[in-house]
């Protein structure tokens, strides 16, 4: 490791990790410098055809609550560019899944600025803004061990019965499936919009595809109709805000706020919300709000 590499670690990494409510100096949450054994067998791995087979220390290993690998994090120096990392992050993670057998621990490679983060048995890498806290993490692995095909789900035509409500809903369902991440929906007034996305969350909930969801609007007349539409179709489903709440609650299911305060949540220093906290966002209005 270089000394740039270790102070980027010390002055940067580390507090970003403890930021997410990682204790560095805590081994039964992170341990550092992991030994990562060889699997010569391991495709892709094996000498001499991978630059990677005789680098075997990972510079965190995050784990679950049993102790299990839950994450990796492969950390370059803030001069380099953290895609660098990239490959040997996900290497490293295929290693660790053939030790323990357990599930594929998820991948962050960073530079301390930028964080990428990769489920790799889903989707490509994307940046993020933070590191995952252990619950966050533990949560994805419930859902994709959980998650059921979409393309066997109902769509509950009390909540959205029109034909084109149900062509969108099973659109959208199609597509999360084909491993997609972004969706637009135009729907003109009076369309059905709000119980368009009542059905949709009904399914993602049903499916074990998300357990939190975010709803955004630009105006609070707008998120007093939502909250009551949700009360009607989505009653199962415990929401925030309930009356006159005004510290955001962590044990909900489903948040319906205005971007103004979502951005004053964001923006506190005492936010306690991780950048992963959701697993389905849905702006409202997209066309005027984003």
């Amino acid at each position: 490791m270089s000394g740039n590499e270790a102070k980027t670690r010390k002055d940067i990494i580390d507090k970003r990790l403890q930021d997410a409510g990682w204790n560095v100096n805590d081994r039964s949450q992170v341990i550092e410098e992991f030994d990562v054994e060889i699997d010569k067998n391991l495709i892709g791995v094996s000498e001499p055809k991978s630059p990677y087979a005789k680098s075997h220390f990972c510079d965190y290993v995050l784990l679950n609550k049993n102790g299990e690998p839950l994450a990796v994090v492969e950390a370059k120096s803030s001069n380099k560019d953290p895609n660098i990392g990239k490959e040997q992050a996900r290497q490293y993670a295929v290693r660790l899944y053939n030790k323990y057998k357990t599930v594929m621990p998820y991948v962050f490679y960073t530079n301390g600025n930028d964080i990428y983060f990769w489920d790799t048995e889903n989707y490509p890498p994307r940046k993020v803004v933070g590191f995952a806290k252990r619950e966050d993490l533990e949560r994805l692995v419930f859902l994709n061990e959980n998650r059921k095909a979409l393309s066997h789900e109902l769509i509950n035509t009390h909540i959205a019965g029109r034909p084109y409500q149900i062509a969108a809903i099973r659109s959208v369902l199609e597509e999360i499936e084909n491993k997609k991440r972004k969706f637009l929906l135009v729907m003109a007034t009076g369309t059905g919009k709000t119980r368009t996305c009542a059905a949709l969350i009904d399914v993602l909930s049903k499916a074990n595809w998300c357990q939190r969801v975010l709803f955004l609007v630009d105006r609070i007349a707008l998120q007093e109709q939502t909250i009551n539409a949700f009360k009607e179709f989505l009653p199962n489903l415990p929401l925030f805000p309930k009356q006159d709440e005004k510290v955001i609650a962590k044990d909900r299911r489903l948040y319906v706020m205005t971007h103004q305060t979502m951005l004053n949540i964001l923006e506190n220093d005492n936010n306690p919300l991780s950048p992963h906290f959701f697993d389905l966002v849905i702006v409202d209005e997209s066309h005027r709000s984003i």
